[in-house]
């Protein structure tokens, strides 16, 4: 790991010489060797320090604090630290270790592998009852294709509906007039009486629809 580490630097450093910016390092990286490859995060911090004219790909002891920070016994606490917030702040993790952001983001980017996404909208959170329930229904659905398959097709029945207004609303194209430059606007109001609606229906089967 730690010699791949240094082989990461040489490659940064290699491209900043070549006047490449930090997202197209990353994304070269990020090729070459997939998950492996450093985080946004510590391409961008290396890249500026050697466009600064920084030569040494060795990390650099500091007084502030000692220069193992990143070590096991660190990489324990920050691992569980987000276990039990999986929502914490780099900046958080950082004031509570008593170390500096980079070493957080090292930890969790280059030693615990970690990286933060957003949440994906669902449409509803399933329990473990619709789940059993969708899996039930799904396999007796398989189970009535492979008893009959020509039966099966010739049952389906599929549909879809619609609101079907009693007027067709003035759409903003049908709306343009031609005008002089004195003219006032027209103006077209986005508050109308409500207009009376119906839901239509239809179905599909094989053969025929209604």
């Amino acid at each position: 790991m730690e010699n791949l580490k240094f082989e990461f630097r040489a490659v940064i450093k290699f491209f900043c010489k070549e006047g490449r910016a930090a997202k197209k390092i990353r994304d070269r990286l990020r090729a070459v060797y997939g998950d492996s490859a450093p985080s946004y995060s510590t391409v961008t911090r290396w890249s500026n320090e050697f466009q600064r004219g920084r030569e040494s790909l060795e990390d650099e002891l500091r007084s502030d604090r000692p220069s193992d920070a990143v070590n096991p016994s660190v990489i324990a606490a920050v691992k569980k630290l987000i276990r039990d917030d999986k929502r914490i702040k780099v900046v958080e993790i950082a004031k509570t270790m008593q170390i500096s952001c980079g070493s957080v983001e090292t930890i969790i980017h280059d030693r615990l592998k970690m990286s933060k996404v957003s949440a994906r909208w669902v449409p509803r959170k399933l329990t473990d009852h619709d789940r059993a329930r969708r899996v039930s229904t799904s396999q007796e659905i398989v189970d009535a294709f492979e008893s009959d398959p020509v039966k099966f097709v010739q049952q389906i029945i599929t549909w879809d509906e619609m609101w079907v207004h009693h007027w067709d609303p003035e759409s903003k194209v049908e709306s343009m007039q031609w005008r002089h430059a004195s003219s006032p606007l027209p103006r077209k109001f986005s508050t109308l009486p409500s207009s009376g609606k119906l839901m239509a229906t239809i179905f599909w089967a094989v053969k025929d629809y209604c």
